[in-house]
This record gives C-alpha cells, structure tokens and sequence, in this order.
C-alpha cells in the first residue's frame, strides 16, 4: 500500500503544557520538519508564512489556536480575534476560530467562570471541528467521483489541477486533490497533471509530493504551459479547490485558477471546484465583495532561501531574480465568477449549474441524508 503523508497537525499534551504541532510545509518536500507552536502569535506566524495552509486546514488551525489559548490561561478573545484576520481571504479560517471562541464563551458562561473547565469545551470543539473535516472530505471524494464518471465517461481520466488541495490542507484526503486520490484508487487516472503554481510553488512542491506518494501518474508543468496542454486536447476535466465562495458563486482560489477556468470555457473542458460548504460565504454577496490577500513583494522577485529561519511573510533574504528595489503585484489569489464553474463539490452535494439560487438552496439544506441529483441540488 502507498505510503500515506503525515499529519499536517496535531495537538499533544506535553508536561510544560498543551503545544499544537504543524508540518512546516515551507520546507517540503526537501525535508519533513515539524513546527511546535506554544502561543498564538506563534501559530499566526506559521499562517501567514504558509507552513500552515490550505482553506480547510487553516480552519482547524484556527480553532486549535482559540482551544490553546484558553488552556494556557492567554486572553481568548484577543487570541481569537489575531487568528481571525491572520489570513483575509479564507474563509475557513474565521469560521473555525469563532465556531470555538463561541463554545468557550458559552461553557465559561454556564460554569461561572470556570475557565478549566470551558477550556476543555474549547478544546472538545475543535476536535469536533477536525473529525468533521475528515468526514467532509470523503464525502466530497465520493460526490467529486461520481460527478468526473457523468461528465467525462469512459475512464483514464487526464485531469489538471492547481496549487495544492489534499491531506496537506485537511483534516482527511482533502478537497480537489482528495477527488483525484479516489479516482486513482478506482483505476481511472491516466494522468494527473500539476501547475506548478507560482510564485510558491505549491504545485510542484506539494502537490506532486502528495502525487508521488501515492504512485500516481503525474508530471509537473509551469503555469503557462497550461494552455498548450488545452489545445494538444490533453485535459479531460479541471478540478480546484476554494479559499472562498460567494453567494452569487463566484470562487476565489490560488492565483491563476481563473486563467485556467478560461481556457476550460474556450476548450469546451469540465472546470469543477471542490471545496466543504464551510468555504461558502453567504454574507460575502459577490465574487467583487472578496477580499484578496496581497502578499510581500519579495516572493515574485526572489527565488526564496532553502530554509528561511524567523521573520514573518516580510522576510526575504532569497536569490534575487529581479532588479534590487523592482515593484511587484502578487495577490495570493483570484476569483472566477460564476458562469465559467461547471459545477462545485460540496460535502453536501454538487452545485451545478452554479447561480445563486443553486448555491442558496444547497447551503439550506441538512447536512445529514442529502444525494446529489441531476440538476446538482440535494434531496434531503
């Protein structure tokens, strides 16, 4: 059997206290290094360098980072509200934090200030949290399967996906990354193509270590060679993941999703997004509304150093690759709107067509005894 990756966090309780541990995916794949976060301004430092990344994942670092505070004895609402803004776009991030910020509240309201007591439900919380990331997960694998066998059938599946989406940002196998894995185990993968997703390159650094670990057929392309990949007639379907989804179902994803989705759109190609209906933001009315994360400069016009030792997103310190003092526009992310999304995967069914109304509707429905049908709502 493939060797499966590591647990990209944990909690352990040591005897100095309860620590969170994180896979420092920074270094990846050139060596496996763990991170152990004591504090939260610690565990926001890792958010915002990306050693800890991923929509789902940063929700459930988000709330593990409120439960650490609470069992420290550090101000949870200040803990709370340094997790929450740590990252703007990812939606997943706040919602974890405030989902344990509220039981913490709650417990410590019930108990009359019993702050042990509520840190123990703070902590029950975001466990609960995980576990049912890693049952979303395999829901989302089984319903993003299912939809890939009606919309591209007759198997040896060439899919193309972008920056990094499997165990490394989840609690279980992941969103679009997750898909892929069970359409491997089925048999049916012909070859899974990576983008190496500047500037990080998440794609070729994570992806493909994930890919290779599971023995699948995959090869690593720059970005721009995507479009050469569309017109040789080599991507049967697109899958994504999502940092955010608006309710008009606009979805914001690493930069240079929507290219992508263009092209699919051009080439008559299936450009499918897979993410937990924890990414879909109903307050968050347009794909415009969507706050995109800018980051520093210094990752476009640097090559970055092999081990970049302190410091927070600022530092660099890498091989220059650009004139000294040269500008640089780098936002982590773009939205795609709407009409060019062939459908969503959710953990409660696939949106499609992908309308506001669609998007309403499935985000009303319960979360337990949904199908998906045809049309792409659930039958409760």
């Amino acid at each position: 059997m493939a060797e499966q990756c590591g647990p990209a966090l944990r909690w352990e309780e040591l005897p100095e206290g309860p620590v969170l541990v994180l896979l420092d995916q920074t270094r990846l794949p050139a060596e496996e290094v763990e991170l152990v976060c004591t504090d939260v301004p610690a565990l926001v430092a890792a958010i915002q360098s990306l050693a800890v990344r991923g929509a789902p994942l940063l929700g459930i670092a988000g709330a593990y980072g409120v439960a650490l505070a609470a069992a420290r004895g550090f101000d949870v609402a200040d803990a709370a509200e340094q997790l929450a803004h740590a990252r703007p776009t990812a939606v997943n991030l706040a919602y974890g934090v405030r989902r344990v910020e509220e039981a913490y509240k709650a417990a410590m309201a019930r108990s009359g200030n019993g702050s042990q007591r509520a840190a123990a439900q703070a902590l029950a919380e975001a466990r609960a949290l995980h576990r049912e990331d890693a049952e979303a997960s395999a829901r989302l694998s089984e319903y993003g399967n299912e939809l890939l066998g009606e919309l591209v059938p007759g198997g040896g599946l060439r899919l193309l996906t972008h920056c990094n989406t499997g165990v490394l940002v989840s609690g279980g196998q992941g969103t679009a990354l997750g898909v892929v894995r069970a359409v491997h185990q089925a048999g049916e993968l012909r070859k899974l193509w990576v983008d190496e997703t500047r500037p990080l390159l998440q794609g070729a650094r994570l992806t493909a270590y994930e890919a290779a670990r599971e023995g699948m057929p995959y090869s690593v392309l720059s970005d721009n060679a995507a479009g050469s990949l569309f017109a040789e007639g080599e991507v049967d379907a697109v899958l994504v993941g999502a940092d955010r989804i608006a309710a008009d179902g606009a979805v914001a994803n690493k930069v240079g999703t929507y290219p992508l989705a263009v092209l699919a759109r051009h080439h008559e190609v299936p450009f499918v997004v897979v993410a937990p209906v924890t990414t879909v933001d109903l307050t968050t009315e347009r794909g415009s509304d969507i706050e995109v994360e800018q980051r520093p400069g210094h990752e476009v016009t640097e090559i970055p150093p092999v081990h970049r030792t302190g410091g927070g997103p600022e530092t660099g310190g890498g091989i220059p690759l650009a004139p000294v003092g040269a500008q640089a526009y780098n936002p982590a992310f773009d939205v795609t709107p709407p009409d060019l999304v062939t459908a969503i995967v959710t953990d409660r069914g696939v949106i499609s067509p992908v309308t506001a109304d669609t998007v309403a509707e499935l985000c009303s429905t319960s979360r337990k005894g949904t199908s998906r049908t045809r049309n792409g709502m659930m039958n409760a």
